[in-house]
């Protein structure tokens, strides 16, 4: 992929004032939604419009739809390295991970193994597969392997001769942690392999939660060899709310089967009648969708590459979410999660329980800043700050939140 001279870059200002969601705050919340792009927002108001005069159930919107459904398609893969055809179209990452996890035919007895750190909504699903297929499930602690250990190592130690899946983020929601996605794949997928673990009969799937990954990380997930990779649009690539996708691994698509099923995953006679699955990741998409939505999406990933390829946006994150970390460990009586600088966009910290008052609560910490129009985020296990600094932030909005958490603890 070409590079971008400084030349070619338009300049930071400029770059920014195309995301209205940065005038008026300092904004650090980009794992929770991102801000959107005005281009995307326009896209979106004049695909609708174009729906409405195409007429919104006709031949020529079939088409339309049909169209936008493949450009999207293919923009996303490209971010990924993959195929079109490996991609199906979620509305979030949850989404994904369940059509991943409903999708495998659970049997008594099987195990998965997912870490201390997935989402409430991969944990509840979880959950709920265990008491129906009466499943095993251990959870591997990663939060203590932030800053000491190897997760692989901690990875094999937990897993099981009947493991059917591993369920893990490809960065941690709550403390920015990157996991080691190619080793842990060249494991589980070789572990029967291994002379040592003779017990172990099949390959072990993994199921990555890429909804803090996607977006930061130059990715391809065709040379990592991932099974199922769970993404979101709304996070870090700034698109609108309600598009996502699922990767699935093409040695995988036939491992999988349909849960949820609609029309857009079917095939059709001329008589319009059902006469079997779609042959690729198309077969677990359901119904009609909020296609505009598609076409902001699109305008939103297109715009990042104004900035620089994905590579050098990922360099510039992680400057400046250094930067941030260092200022924060300047501060006495906040404790950073990492000690040393982070991996990734997120940075979590914790402010010594000496700081805390009656009338000072993290609650209201967290609603102090943001009166002052600094936006972060409470993180419940474990209980810290999180912080999500993107290519495009600012040092002086990084130097405005240090200064906000340290007027409050001091």
């Amino acid at each position: 992929m070409m590079t971008m001279n400084d030349e070619q870059k338009p300049k930071l200002e400029v770059y920014r004032s195309q995301f209205p969601g940065l005038k008026n705050k300092a904004y650090f919340n980009y794992g929770g939604q991102g801000v959107m792009p005005q281009q995307a927002l326009n896209a979106i108001a004049t695909s609708h419009a174009d729906l409405q005069e195409i007429g919104p159930y006709s031949e020529s919107r079939n088409h339309w739809v049909a169209g936008e459904c493949y450009r999207t398609r293919k923009a996303i893969a490209a971010e990924l390295g993959v195929a079109p055809e490996t991609i199906a179209f979620t509305e979030n990452t949850t989404g994904g991970c369940n059509i991943a996890l409903w999708g495998l035919d659970w049997q008594p007895g099987d195990h998965l193994l997912m870490t201390d750190s997935e989402h409430p909504g991969v944990i509840a699903a979880v959950a709920e597969i265990q008491r129906r297929f009466k499943i095993e499930v251990s959870i591997c602690p990663l939060i203590p392997t932030l800053n000491q250990g190897d997760v692989v190592e901690l990875i094999l130690q937990y897993l099981q001769p009947n493991t059917r899946l591993l369920v893990i983020s490809h960065i941690l929601w709550n403390t920015g942690q990157l996991v080691p996605l190619d080793r842990i794949m060249q494991l589980c997928h070789n572990v029967n392999q291994q002379p040592e673990h003779r017990g172990f009969k099949n390959k072990i799937k993994v199921l990555v939660d890429a909804a803090q990954s996607v977006g930061v990380l130059p990715l391809n997930l065709a040379d990592i060899g991932v099974d199922f990779y769970s993404f979101t649009g709304h996070k870090w690539w700034g698109g609108p709310g309600g598009v996502g996708g699922l990767y699935i691994h093409p040695d995988t698509q036939n491992y999988l089967h349909p849960t949820f099923i609609g029309w857009r995953g079917l095939l059709f006679d001329p008589a319009e009648n059902p006469v079997g699955w779609k042959p690729d990741a198309r077969k677990f998409e359901l119904a009609t969708s909020a296609y505009p939505l598609y076409t902001g999406l699109r305008e939103a990933i297109a715009i990042h590459h104004q900035w620089g390829n994905a590579q050098e946006r990922y360099q510039q994150i992680l400057k400046l979410s250094g930067y941030l970390w260092q200022k924060l460990t300047e501060i006495p009586g906040i404790i950073c999660l990492r000690h040393t600088a982070p991996e990734s966009g997120l940075v979590s910290f914790q402010i010594e329980s000496s700081r805390l008052t009656s009338k000072i609560t993290e609650e209201s910490i967290s609603k102090s800043l943001e009166r002052q129009k600094i936006i972060i985020r409470t993180i419940p296990q474990p209980h810290c700050f999180r912080a999500c600094v993107h290519y495009f932030t600012l040092e002086s909005e990084i130097e405005q939140l240090v200064a906000g958490v340290e007027a409050i603890v001091s």
